[in-house]
């Protein structure tokens, strides 16, 4: 047993402060404010010791990632602003996000080690699984604790007035597989998808659809190898799709909505994707516009009647309604940030990719949930929440550093340290 530095035994609560943020997801307000707190308090711990021990926390090619990452997702929005629609907006946005690099390295520090992987991806595993019981409970009694359902979706425990509950499960539903996986086999890994399925499926958000459908069809094949993973897909799928169909109208009219992509021509597929065609046209337009640093972060909504059709059918509330923002991610990237906004980003992806390449086998088991959970969230071909947007961007950001953290934590870091 090894003594613990200074600096390593004042951020021995790091696991616990990322918990409190993912915990207040569904209060803005509240995370936000634990996401900037967290952030002062690393970087004052550092400070006052001088970020001696650093070496301790994490390795130095984990303190690389984690800083390369936030790189690529932050200097687009700086590199934006200069010339932005709303060039005080950006700014403020790109000064305002810096607080993500000290705390990145907070959430990174907490599971560099084994006791601190154990805490967070358990804590984030058991979240995921209240938050799906509560959706369960909200599905058969139009009750949960956030209140009552909306008209056509389960919201759970997020409120009817912020319909994330599938989209944030969808993302985080490796670590609850994994979870069930390791307790209970592969009884526990099917209760579990079938349960994340039905909430998912319910709640309504068709991106959410895609992105649980790749978690459960890469863990499955992690777990049980391809061909069972396949049948058990299959079988599971059908069965909770015969559930959702039979229990909710609403699904139901969302179901075939989709299916009026397969009518063929733009009007069938613009209405399968809820009108979003003509807000990609229109982000095309203001990329091919603005190609070097696009109109500035966050500056979509701002510039969307410049560069829409006259008769685009989201003019009449860009502010609040659709034309808010892009939809998908590498048309939020062109439009807002321009090419140099989209190669950073891909300079990022490469890195994190090369990272996972040459990790150690240990390395990439410690980062393999979130490491899913971070691929499917940026899964590039499906529609997506704004990436530049607090809630959005801070739960990518937080897949990121964990997956940094956890990938390339050497033996050091790894080390027992006292008591825990």
């Amino acid at each position: 047993m090894t003594a613990s530095s200074p600096t390593e035994a004042s951020l021995r609560w790091a696991p616990w402060w990322v918990l409190a943020f993912v915990a207040l997801w569904p209060l803005v307000g509240p995370a936000e404010l634990v996401l900037s707190l967290g952030a002062l308090v690393a970087l004052a711990v550092l400070a006052i010791h001088r970020f001696r021990g650093g070496m301790a926390l994490l390795s130095r090619e984990s303190w690389a990632l984690t800083t390369v990452l936030f790189a690529s997702y932050w200097l687009p929005e700086l590199l934006s602003s200069p010339d932005a629609v709303n060039g005080r907006r950006a700014l403020r946005e790109s000064l305002l996000d810096l607080r993500y690099l000290p705390f990145l390295w907070l959430v990174a520090i907490a599971v560099a080690n084994e006791r601190g992987r154990r805490l967070t991806f358990a804590g984030i595993a058991t979240l995921a699984v209240l938050w799906t019981v509560d959706g369960l409970a909200q599905a058969l009694t139009g009750w949960s604790l956030g209140g009552y359902a909306s008209a056509d979706r389960l919201s759970g425990v997020f409120g009817a007035d912020n319909l994330k509950l599938g989209l944030v499960l969808a993302s985080l539903a490796p670590f609850p597989l994994k979870f069930a996986a390791k307790r209970l086999g592969m009884a526990g890994w099917l209760m579990m998808a079938a349960a994340l399925g039905l909430v998912v499926l319910l709640a309504g958000a068709r991106a959410s659809w895609v992105t649980l459908t790749l978690v459960l069809a890469i863990s499955g094949w992690q777990q049980f190898g391809s061909k069972r993973a396949i049948a058990l897909l299959g079988i599971g799928g059908l069965m909770v799709f015969a559930l959702s169909m039979a229990f909710s109208d609403k699904f139901q009219d969302r179901v075939e909505r989709t299916g009026a992509a397969l009518d063929g021509g733009s009007e069938g597929l613009n209405f399968a994707l809820s009108g979003r065609l003509s807000i990609w046209r229109t982000a095309v337009d203001m990329a091919v516009a603005n190609p070097v640093n696009g109109v500035g972060v966050r500056g979509f909504r701002d510039a969307y009647a410049t560069y829409a059709a006259k008769d685009d059918p989201w003019l009449a509330d860009v502010k609040h309604g659709a034309g808010y923002h892009a939809h998908q991610i590498v048309l939020e990237v062109l439009s807002e940030t321009g090419v140099i906004g989209l190669l950073l980003w891909l300079g990022g992806a490469a890195l994190a990719w090369r990272a996972w390449r040459f990790a150690s086998p240990e390395g990439r088991e410690r980062a393999r949930a979130p490491a899913l959970a971070l691929l499917v969230t940026v899964f590039p071909f499906n529609t997506h929440l704004a990436f530049y947007s607090t809630f959005w961007g801070g739960l990518t950001l937080l897949l990121a550093a964990l997956f940094a953290g956890s990938l390339l934590s050497d033996r050091r870091a790894d080390a027992p340290s006292g008591p825990g």
